[in-house]
């Protein structure tokens, strides 16, 4: 799979930018702060409906315009599809799929498949725990489109027992647990349990398999990018505690994560906030017996990070869609022999794009198209 045009209005600091692109690599070179990284950010967002760099998308659209557009010409083997984005923020936003009729924005999903690496992926490694389940279920949704209508319900019932938690809490200040409204916000209670768990085991079996999956791949990344710097683990560490190293399906998830919002609840109304599921996980890495975070070094930390993305990225490959790698100014951080490496890795893939704020920073075995952006322009070079 490859994007063979990408078209913006609107978005960024592109009132209007046409970018016919190639397969292989495409290299944007530029100083900073000139729009490199909007470009592919823009792809980014058609593969995952987000921005790797802010978190809503008021930013995305330009200074002065009520939306953005961001439009791509796909190509998949002998089949092409024109896939639309209309941003408005505040607003729904609207997807249309080869100019038809508008579809809701998640019916776009796995037409557009990407791999990105930015120095914002630092996170991935020294963040907080929702970067890293965001990592898990954003390639989720890359590997099945299916999955967003799961994140979706899950979110969903996830705020309905929030809400409902809340109530509970204050009939039980206001009456002591007593009364109607604290029974009925109680029997209703229990209702949305089954629902949270049974959505959440569906979430968390689906992320136990990626990890598993995921594990064998990273460790050989991080030994290509950094050789004897291993091993390199990744533990899923769950709100349900060690029932999840007995719980091996569906069924018995949902029955540990019955068994754990049981036993929480009376913490649950006290707070007003669902401490358990797969919303509260963490992906734990390890880099040889110690967490990565808090004991890896700067270098380090960016080899990992970097193995997990090119990891994803031989996932997807092999389930017959190989994705478009992106490399955000990437280049520069690197020491000379991981930028070697890296380069050699990704140099076969089908489109790389890469980011950089020379030419220098793009090592000499990524031959390919070139692309001057400087002052709100796109010109091949």
């Amino acid at each position: 799979m490859h994007v063979a045009h990408l078209s913006l209005a609107d978005f960024r600091s592109y009132a209007r930018v046409e970018v016919p692109l190639d397969r292989g690599v495409t290299a944007f070179v530029g100083p900073n702060g000139q729009g490199k990284t909007n470009l592919v950010e823009a792809v980014g967002y058609l593969a995952t409906l987000g921005s790797h760099r802010v978190a809503s998308d008021a930013p995305l659209v330009r200074m002065g315009a009520d939306r953005a557009i961001v439009r791509a010409a796909v190509v998949q083997g002998d089949r092409q599809q024109l896939v639309e984005l209309e941003i408005n923020p505040g607003k729904s936003n609207r997807a249309r799929i080869n100019r038809s009729s508008q579809v809701r924005p998640r019916d776009i999903l796995g037409i557009v498949r990407s791999v990105l690496f930015a120095p914002e992926d630092l996170a991935l490694v020294k963040g907080d725990p929702g970067e890293r389940r965001r990592f898990l279920d954003e390639l989720l949704t890359a590997r099945a489109p299916r999955l967003a209508g799961v994140r979706s319900d899950y979110e969903r019932v996830l705020k309905q027992r929030n809400t409902l938690l809340k109530s509970a809490a204050m009939a039980r200040r206001h009456g002591g647990g007593t009364g109607r409204a604290g029974d009925s916000a109680l029997t209703t209670l229990d209702v949305w349990d089954q629902h949270l768990a049974r959505v959440g085991a569906e979430l968390l079996a689906y992320r136990l398999d990626l990890v598993h999956a995921l594990q064998p791949l990273a460790d050989k990344a991080y030994e290509q990018l950094a050789p004897g710097g291993g091993p390199l683990a990744l533990e899923y560490r769950s709100s349900i505690g060690e029932r999840i190293a007995v719980a091996s399906g569906r069924e018995e998830l949902f029955a540990a994560l019955m068994e754990a919002l049981g036993e929480s609840r009376r913490q649950e109304i006290e707070r007003g906030v669902t401490l358990v599921g797969p919303h509260r996980d963490d992906l734990v890495l390890k880099l040889g017996q110690l967490p990565a975070k808090g004991y890896a070094s700067h270098g380090e930390s960016w080899s990992y990070a970097l193995a997990l993305r090119l990891a994803s990225y031989d996932l997807l490959r092999a389930d017959g869609n190989e994705p478009v790698l992106v490399l955000d100014d990437v280049f520069a951080e690197l020491d000379e022999k991981r930028r070697k490496r890296l380069a050699e890795l990704v140099a076969p893939g089908e489109q790389v794009l890469v980011t950089a704020a020379v030419d220098d920073d793009v090592p000499d075995v990524l031959v390919g198209a070139r692309y001057v952006v400087e002052d709100g322009t796109v010109e091949r070079a």
